[in-house]
């Protein structure tokens, strides 16, 4: 019997949609490293678990080395903008100038991770371009209006961008934003939530990580 796996060769061939599903299942076996490795293969590499004892363990070993590489990115760069059934969306271009309106609806999730959350957070950050010239480019003005759906079936590469990018720049940023708006205009749990940021965003790194690395040897 032959059978067809199919190996992602980056983070951009796993949807986020696919991610959380992952995301949710590992949750409820994050201390079982076989049912850790069987249920990688099932949703990244759609591999049935009833053949996984089947394999020949060079076929698993170079399995799980796939999997290691493509999910264990060091740094995925922001992506300023994607297309998405035609449409062009561009990356907040000044986030210290962003719409106050989009702040306060970010910041309403509390945690700032690959979540649940994090396709409104994608729809609030990226918007249809309207303009560019000279290298400069504008978007649609915040109307608070989220259409989370369509960042269901971007790949993580561009998630994962947009995240690595808060992790390497939450600490300086929000400092700035802190400085530039008068204190009396922060709203307490807005202000709670600027100041621990940037613990937050490193935190949700730790898990996947910390579980792709640990796969079994």
């Amino acid at each position: 019997m032959e059978l067809t796996i199919k190996i992602p060769q980056s983070y951009g061939d796993i949807t986020l949609k696919k991610w959380l599903e992952v995301q949710k299942e590992l949750e409820n076996y994050k201390d079982d490293e076989e049912a850790t490795t069987a249920l990688l293969l099932y949703y990244i590499c759609e591999l049935d678990p009833i053949y996984l004892r089947n394999i020949a363990i060079d076929d698993y070993m170079m399995l799980k080395d796939e999997l290691t590489r493509v999910l264990n990115p060091t740094d995925l760069p922001l992506q300023q903008f994607v297309t998405i059934d035609g449409v062009k969306y561009g990356f907040e271009p000044n986030l210290s100038e962003m719409a106050y309106g989009a702040f306060v609806d970010i910041t309403k999730y509390d945690t700032f991770t690959i979540d649940k959350n994090w396709a409104n957070i994608m729809s609030i950050l990226y918007r249809p371009v309207t303009k560019e010239k000279n290298g400069m480019y504008w978007i649609e003005k915040y109307t608070g209006k989220i259409d989370a759906e369509k960042w269901m079936n971007v790949g993580m590469d561009v998630h994962m961008g947009t995240l690595f990018f808060f992790l390497n720049l939450s600490t300086d940023l929000l400092k700035g934003i802190l400085k530039s708006m008068k204190e009396e205009d922060i709203p307490l749990q807005l202000k709670k939530t600027l100041e621990r940021s940037g613990d937050t965003i490193a935190q949700s790194m730790i898990w996947p990580m910390g579980t792709y690395s640990n796969l079994p040897k």
